[in-house]
């Protein structure tokens, strides 16, 4: 009888250990550097709402994250800076042209550095002789909208075409991204640099003075996003991208300096 009730005791006291926790499932995502703030929010959110769900983050220069995605790097959802980016990786197969969708748009903005040193006012300064200035690399989004604004820039009779020409005798390094030409002007390693709105607005950005490039002149700038062909976890990337366009997604983007998509 006792050797019955100590089995009984044992096998209740076995039904009431807890089960091990399940694994939580990785969401890989690769986002533009620009975004980091703004996703790393987003991120923090839907995993709330996800249950047992990581969102895991590959922040660089959105040609980076593309070299990476033809070499072979497994992700789930990439999110770029500018659409040509995106293109390729529809050219090479890895998205399905019909799931990109932009998701945000972003201006221009001229970042001083501390104090101004130089003085700098307006967009003809960037031009004068002995100016330091730091610009993306010309093969970045935000180095090919820059050469997109200076060529406006040259068509215009207040610069004239040796307006460009001065501007790139001005440059003292190209960065791989904009956070980079962000980091070089807070150090005041340059005084100035062409970046993104959104990195000196928002809840994150630095403070220094900075201005945005006037609406005529400034590129169109587009963020497109979309799921990845053979992504690990297709259901939880198109809920994520989801999230990204829907109005909770939206206001934290605005947050963080960007601006919503244009309208179709």
């Amino acid at each position: 009888m006792l050797t019955l009730l100590l089995s009984l005791l044992l096998l209740f006291l076995s039904g009431c250990q807890p089960s091990p926790a399940a694994p939580a499932v990785t969401l890989q995502v690769f986002a533009a550097a620009s975004l980091t703030e703004a996703f790393n929010e987003l991120g923090r959110d839907f995993a709330r709402q996800q249950r047992g769900v990581q969102v895991q983050f590959n922040f660089a220069g959105s040609q980076q994250l593309v070299q990476q995605l033809q070499q072979g790097v497994q992700a789930d959802v990439f999110a770029s800076a500018n659409l040509s980016q995106m293109r390729l990786v529809v050219e090479q197969g890895l998205v399905i042209s019909e799931t990109v969708q932009v998701f945000a748009s972003n201006q221009l903005a001229v970042a001083l550095a501390p104090g101004n040193p130089a003085g700098i006012e307006n967009l003809a300064y960037l031009s004068q002789p002995g100016v330091r200035l730091v610009l993306a690399a010309p093969e970045a989004p935000a180095g090919i909208y820059t050469q997109e604004l200076l060529l406006r820039l040259a068509g215009y009779p207040t610069f004239g075409p040796w307006y460009r020409e001065a501007v790139l005798d001005n440059v003292v390094s190209y960065e791989t991204n904009v956070k980079a030409v962000l980091e070089k002007v807070q150090l005041g390693e340059a005084d100035a640099g062409i970046l993104y709105a959104s990195d000196v607005q928002g809840k994150d950005a630095p403070q220094l003075e900075s201005f945005i490039v006037p609406t005529e002149v400034n590129p169109r700038i587009r963020y497109p996003i979309a799921p990845l062909v053979g992504a690990a976890q297709p259901e939880l990337a198109q809920a994520f991208i989801d999230f990204v366009l829907s109005e909770q997604g939206q206001k934290v983007l605005a947050e963080h300096g960007l601006l919503p998509p244009p309208a179709p």
